[in-house]
């Protein structure tokens, strides 16, 4: 891997994030994000740098039912030292559940609840950056895990968005709810369900939280594509750490600029194209592994990340095709060895966004859901089978 200095930026002097007994001495948090945060990924990012890795997101209602996929999900490997596990629900009895599940078996060190999905398929459902708009439900679920986490000495945390729309702010609120409750941290994404990932997110919100909470740790997430825009983040808004989403796609020694930055070191990784198709093919090696040998649906699962590894560099249109539908490791070497392994890293062309940003849209929502910041009956006799059986975005 290429190290090269970039020019020397003062010291940041940022603590290690305490989260009750864990010390997470490089404050930086791997976002959960479906279909990409397995432990294949995971691993890969803890190479590199510091941090609180966590798992994809699971819906408790599948947890509590054991289903294979979700104790899939909630699976890490043995060397992980922080075992960390978001749940998503949208009923406390079941999040409940799965928290107590989680605490009396052994299956986690961290657990944060999804409070900002913003896909359709959650959200219409009164889930994900929906849920803050009820108060009750919120507090309810909220309350219930920290009470249940809080039997096994376990950190519980929060993730959020701004709220459903501008006009449907919830943060500062939930964010006051969550500290009352017990969390031990509160993350802020800086957009709006209905923003998607589109438009930029807004970090004065994420400062204005800072300021709401000063007597715990709140976390900030959303644009963050590149250690400097990290150290940009902490400086403009007092928070004691960043989440990392989409800024890693396709990227896990980003994990390492970052940990360097907060460090004071102005070392970064810029690599050259034979050590991005090695850390490919690593990649979909470990994949088969952490889906049981099943060779076909591991290559199946790293196809979306080829876009995201060869952003900026110079492939070939018929070759960026093939790596996109590649069926096994022996074709996937094949086809990497076609690369010109020469290439030097193609600097600002395979850095910025990644992955699609979507488009500002109105947010798929219960009936009457915006009406009242309580339940109604209605609601409330919904919200029980309203739990989804797989895992979400």
């Amino acid at each position: 891997m290429t190290v090269v200095a970039t020019p020397p930026a003062p010291r940041l002097e940022l603590p290690p994030l305490k989260l009750g007994p864990i010390t997470v001495h490089t404050p930086v948090v791997l976002a959960p994000m479906a279909g990409i945060t397995n432990t294949a990924f995971r691993r890969l990012c803890r190479e590199y740098g510091g941090g609180l890795y966590v798992a994809e997101m699971v819906t408790s209602r599948a947890l509590v039912e054991r289903t294979p996929e979700s104790l899939r999900i909630i699976s890490h490997d043995e060397d992980e030292k922080v075992r960390s596990v978001q749940l998503y629900g949208v009923d406390p009895v079941t999040v409940g559940a799965a928290v107590r599940m989680l605490v009396e078996e052994d299956r986690a060190d961290h657990i944060d609840l999804n409070f900002g999905c913003p896909v359709p398929k959650v959200t219409r459902r009164g889930g994900g950056s929906a849920l803050p708009w009820k108060i009750d439900l919120f507090t309810s679920i909220v309350q219930t895990a920290v009470r249940e986490a809080s039997k096994g000495g376990i950190p519980l945390t929060i993730k959020m968005r701004k709220g459903i729309d501008d006009d449907h702010l919830t943060y500062v609120d939930a964010g006051r709810i969550a500290r009352d409750s017990g969390v031990a941290a509160v993350a802020l994404h800086g957009r709006t369900a209905a923003q998607f990932y589109s438009g930029q997110a807004d970090w004065s919100a994420i400062a204005r939280l800072r300021e709401a909470l000063p007597d715990i740790p709140v976390l900030g997430n959303g644009d963050i594509w590149s250690a400097e825009d990290a150290v940009r983040m902490v400086r403009e808004t007092g928070i004691d750490g960043v989440v990392i989403g989409r800024g890693c796609q396709g990227r896990p020694w980003l994990f390492g600029d970052l940990q360097a930055a907060f460090d004071g070191s102005d070392q970064r990784h810029r690599p050259g194209l034979r050590e991005v198709a090695e850390g490919v093919y690593r990649h979909a090696e470990l994949m088969v592994e952490t889906f049981g040998n099943d060779e076909y649906k591991a290559l199946r699962e790293i196809r979306k990340h080829m876009a995201w590894y060869f952003k900026g560099y110079v492939v070939g249109g018929e070759l960026r095709a093939k790596l996109a539908t590649v069926p096994t490791l022996e074709v996937l070497r094949e086809l990497l060895d076609q690369l010109d392994m020469d290439l030097p890293y193609p600097g600002v062309d395979s850095e910025g966004p990644r992955g699609r940003a979507g488009s500002p849209k109105k947010p798929a929502l219960p009936k009457d859901w915006l009406m009242s910041r309580q339940l109604n009956e209605d609601q409330s006799r919904d919200i029980a089978a309203a739990e989804l059986d797989v895992s979400g975005g």
